[in-house]
């Protein structure tokens, strides 16, 4: 996501995804998702970001956070991922890179946008097939959402969530919304209606990440 000036951007929310080196696991047993856990737990003490959902999964993971200071999100994602990697290499006795590089994010829109990117972290596991419903991953917050976990670490979301959540989050997302969210991942777009889109990107500096990739195409005709 492109650098925004410091203040601009306090209390939004941003969904924050990182994978590992090459796409290879990060996680390669419980121990490792658990420690994970306790790392997303501890970085939340230590820095002021909320923690809406999350969802680890064997070569990447899936964080939606709230940052009440802008600058505070890179601080959390820094300890995070560093500590990780010194719990990595001393656990498998390795070296070098873990992740493939900085974090990606967007910001997402308070309404419907953010349940839609809810679903999608939530749901990661069963389009990959892991299981056949999102409340059987251990290593989500849907657990916890669903009432299924006493450990609570996320935190109150500003919108209700549906009261058939469990269902919900198991049908598939269509076509267009996995479009869209790629697009947003991919391009650190802000992720909400048009309307919203535009006025956070004019706010932000962020116009280049909705503009159409590739050169603009040449005019036909007199000048």
């Amino acid at each position: 996501m492109p650098r925004i000036a410091r203040g601009l951007t306090d209390g939004f929310i941003y969904h924050v995804l990182n994978r590992g080196n090459g796409k290879q696991e990060i996680f390669h047993k419980d121990q490792d998702y658990k420690g994970f856990v306790e790392l997303i737990e501890e970085a939340k003490s230590r820095y002021s970001v909320k923690i809406l959902a999350y969802c680890l999964m064997p070569n990447h993971f899936h964080l939606v956070v709230m940052p009440i200071q802008a600058e505070e999100l890179s601080k959390y994602m820094q300890w995070l991922m560093t500590s990780h990697v010194r719990r990595y290499h001393t656990c498998y006795g390795t070296s070098g890179h873990v992740w493939q590089g900085r974090f990606k994010s967007f910001m997402i829109q308070e309404d419907r946008h953010l349940l839609t990117v809810l679903r999608y972290v939530e749901g990661n596991p069963v389009r990959a097939n892991l299981v056949k419903s999102a409340k059987d991953w251990m290593w989500s917050s849907n657990r916890e959402s669903v009432g299924k976990n006493l450990h609570f670490l996320i935190d109150k979301l500003s919108i209700e969530l549906p009261q058939d959540w469990g269902r919900y989050i198991d049908e598939p997302l269509t076509a267009n919304e996995l479009a869209k969210l790629s697009e947003s991942t991919n391009r650190g777009s802000p992720y909400g209606t048009p309307i919203w889109q535009m006025k956070v990107s004019k706010d932000l500096g962020l116009e280049s990440t909705l503009r159409p990739r590739g050169r603009p195409r040449k005019r036909i005709g007199k000048e």
